[in-house]
């Protein structure tokens, strides 16, 4: 499928109402079709991996172009110039969490990126590096717990960012490392108190929540299952 055809394809998906309830979410863009998850899934695997028809479709500035554009891009042949390009493109949380879920998490090389990113002032570029962590603490990656415990410093750092998207996303970061596995687990519970301490709203938020979710019973059950 070229890019004429994809886009085409892409545009007979268009469900205007589907914008207005996205916007409902925090979800926005410059230009939006209203196209759901499941059919750029679907759209994805009809398609197959082809790195080139990704950059192009990421160069359209179309919202679902862009995720789609995650969904096929090749990790093998994606590079820091790009991934920096495309970071800085990022105006949506939505596509920020699905490039780096479907394409970044994938990519050796984005695990360095992740210092980079948390130190700019952009907020979408800045919550990249916390969505990274927290993908990479999910994903079965190679990643030891000690490369995942030298992430935890910038989660402190920069849990006093009061802006909503990055807030939410260091939040995630921390909720996700402490389910990886008990050992972790522990560290993440001993950054949350930490952090509770702060004097920041975002902190105070941030290490309630995770510490409400990380010593629950349920939780620590799975954990253990792992």
């Amino acid at each position: 499928m070229n890019y004429s055809e994809t886009m085409k394809k892409l545009k007979s998906y268009s469900n205007p109402k589907n914008v207005q309830g996205m916007s409902r979410f925090g979800i926005k863009g410059g230009k939006m079709l209203g196209i759901s998850i499941p059919i750029l899934r679907k759209m994805s695997k009809e398609i197959g991996k082809d790195h080139a028809l990704a950059l192009e479709l990421w160069n359209s500035g179309i919202h679902e172009a862009r995720i789609l554009a995650s969904m096929i891009d090749d990790p093998k042949l994606v590079t820091e110039k790009q991934m920096d390009s495309w970071v800085s493109d990022f105006d949506s949380w939505d596509v920020c969490d699905q490039v780096c879920m479907n394409l970044f998490g994938k990519v050796p090389s984005a695990y360095k990126k992740i210092g980079e990113w948390a130190k700019r002032e952009e907020e979408f570029v800045r919550r990249t590096a916390f969505s990274m962590i927290a993908v990479f603490a999910w994903q079965k990656n190679g990643l030891s717990d000690n490369q995942i415990i030298k992430l935890i410093p910038l989660i402190k750092k920069y849990s006093t960012d009061e802006r909503n998207f990055v807030k939410k996303a260091v939040n995630w970061a921390l909720r996700q490392i402490g389910k990886r596995n008990l050992n972790l687990n522990t560290a993440a519970i001993k950054t949350a108190k930490e952090i509770q301490k702060l004097d920041s709203k975002s902190a105070k938020w941030i290490a309630t929540d995770a510490l409400r979710e990380l010593t629950n019973e349920k939780t620590l059950a799975r954990i253990k299952k792992k």
